[in-house]
This record gives C-alpha cells, sequence and structure tokens, in this order.
C-alpha cells in the first residue's frame, strides 16, 4: 500500500469521526494523532462543505461546527444540525460548566468526577421545595443521559452513578450563552418562591 493510500485512509478515517461528533485524545489517540498531522487537509476538506474546524491541542478536544457566512456570501445549506436544548438540560450544562471552573481556580485534579447525589443536589435549589425525590432522581438521569449523547459528560465504566464532565463545555457555554441563562435561572428561581409561597398560604 502507497503512502498516498495510507494518508487517504487516515484522512476518511479522522473525517467520518468529526463527522459523527466531538473527537476526544483521550478516546482514541490514533485518531487524534491523525488529526493533528493531518489538520491543514481536514480543515481544506471541510471548507468545502461549509465547516469549520475546531481543535484545541491542550485541552485534547475537537469538533465542526458551521462556519459563519461572508457579507453577500450565499448561506450553504447546514451540514451540522443545530440542537434546541430543553431549559433543563441547558441549567445543567451551566451548573456542570461552573463547576468545571472551580475545579480550574482550585488547582485541583484536571478531570472533573461528579456523583449523580452530587449532580442531583446542584440543581435541586432550582425546583419547588415540593418537588418528588423520585421524580428528580428521573428527571437528573434524563438530563445527564441526553449531555453523555452531546458528547459533554461521559459515565466512567463500571460505575454508573459518576459523571466525567469533558472539557469541551468550556468552549460550547461560553459568557455570553451563560448571561442569557442566567436571565431565565432568575425567572425560574422566582417561580419557585412562589410556588413555595402559594403552598404556604
Amino acid at each position: 500500500m502507497s503512502n498516498n493510500d495510507i494518508h487517504g485512509q487516515a484522512l476518511s478515517r479522522v473525517l467520518i469521526a468529526l463527522m459523527k461528533g466531538i473527537v476526544y485524545r483521550d478516546d482514541d489517540e490514533a485518531i487524534w494523532q491523525a488529526l493533528l498531522n493531518l489538520q491543514a487537509r481536514v480543515r481544506d476538506y471541510v471548507a468545502t462543505l461549509g465547516l469549520e474546524l475546531l481543535l484545541d491541542e491542550a485541552e485534547g478536544y475537537s469538533w465542526l461546527r458551521t462556519r459563519p457566512t461572508s457579507e453577500g456570501e450565499a448561506e450553504l445549506p447546514r451540514l451540522v444540525t443545530k440542537r434546541q436544548l430543553s431549559f433543563s438540560v441547558s441549567l445543567l450544562l451551566a451548573l456542570l460548566r461552573r463547576k468545571l471552573a472551580e475545579s480550574d481556580a482550585s488547582g485541583g485534579d484536571v478531570r472533573l468526577i461528579l456523583s449523580r447525589d452530587e449532580i442531583i443536589e446542584m440543581i435541586r435549589v432550582f425546583l419547588p421545595t415540593s418537588t418528588n425525590e423520585a421524580r428528580i432522581v428521573d428527571q437528573v438521569d434524563t438530563h445527564l443521559n441526553k449531555i453523555v449523547e452531546l458528547g459533554f459528560a461521559r459515565r466512567l465504566r463500571g460505575q454508573e452513578n459518576l459523571i466525567e464532565v469533558r472539557r469541551i463545555l468550556k468552549a460550547y457555554v461560553d459568557a455570553q450563552w451563560l448571561a442569557d441563562l442566567e436571565r431565565q435561572m432568575s425567572v425560574s428561581r422566582a417561580l419557585a418562591k412562589g410556588n413555595v409561597q402559594g403552598e404556604q398560604t
């Protein structure tokens, strides 16, 4: 097999991995190394599809997003689907992002691993005090499954109650995203307080 064939296969594997979702260095070292070696070719290829490659070598993750169109440029059909997240999933992402920032600021472990109980406690403050405990657990599990599916977290093998928060969340949840959600959270807290007061009267 010629070098061109080998490089062609490597490029194909990298592109397929990126089209399927986020590529993590920790998940497949061979794909990650091939991505670094073929980065220029990957960028050129995905650009023809209206996409751009985002790569954080220090943190060890990479993904594709729709390339912003220039003024006067015709917009191509979207290849990467824009996901509409529920408020609850967005809230949990923001809380996990905050935990990640706190962990980084404290100089703790590079990996942020939380138990399901810790995550339930994080989100409980935003729920009415009358919310059924079993319902909270079910909801958190549903939201966590969605977050894992999106690639922002993963369950530890053999320890399903432990969740590792993936560091790409830092890139996805930026300051503007958090500011928009904070406004929604303020409304949510006010409604939750209103429910409690209404039940006490």
